[in-house]
């Protein structure tokens, strides 16, 4: 199981409800348990990188890292209606590297426009207007990873 895979399943069980998650692929098997807020992964891969990928998260002090510098970014928002990200994954402007892109900054919009596409697992979501209005700030850069409730795009 690649690097980027697991760290959308532990992304996933930390946003979520559920307190466990195990699967298994032909080449590993992978446990993911929330216990304090904090998903621990435990697997028994069958990959040479994989055992230094899986010992990183279960440290607590590792865990909690990467999570303040996500909520850091947050006052630095400018005036206006944030769209959030729904999900883990990818930004892209467009629906391919030379297509137009949904939004510019100054165009306007009306709700349910496309704006943008986030690529979650290897599927394309189209990211729609979520309020009418002018775009003033594009706040991801195409091709970057995105978190849960990262803001994307603020529209005034």
């Amino acid at each position: 199981m690649d690097l980027r895979k697991l760290k959308t399943l532990i992304d996933l069980v930390s946003e979520s409800n559920i307190s466990e998650l195990e699967i298994t692929e032909a080449d590993g098997k992978v446990r993911i348990v929330k216990s304090d807020g904090q998903p621990v992964v435990a697997g028994m891969p069958m990959m040479q990188a994989a055992p230094q990928m899986v010992a990183a998260p279960m440290a607590p002090a590792a865990a909690a890292a990467p999570a303040a510098p996500a909520v850091a970014p947050a006052p630095a928002v400018e005036a206006g209606h944030v769209v959030k990200s729904p999900m883990v994954g990818t930004f892209y402007r467009a629906s391919s590297p030379n297509a137009k892109p949904f939004a510019e900054v100054g165009q306007q919009v009306k709700e349910g426009d496309p704006i943008c596409i986030i690529e979650a697992m290897k599927i394309m979501n189209e990211i729609e207007a979520d309020k009418s209005g002018t775009i003033t700030k594009i706040l991801i850069e195409n091709g970057q990873p995105v978190e849960f409730g990262q803001a994307l795009i603020i529209i005034e």
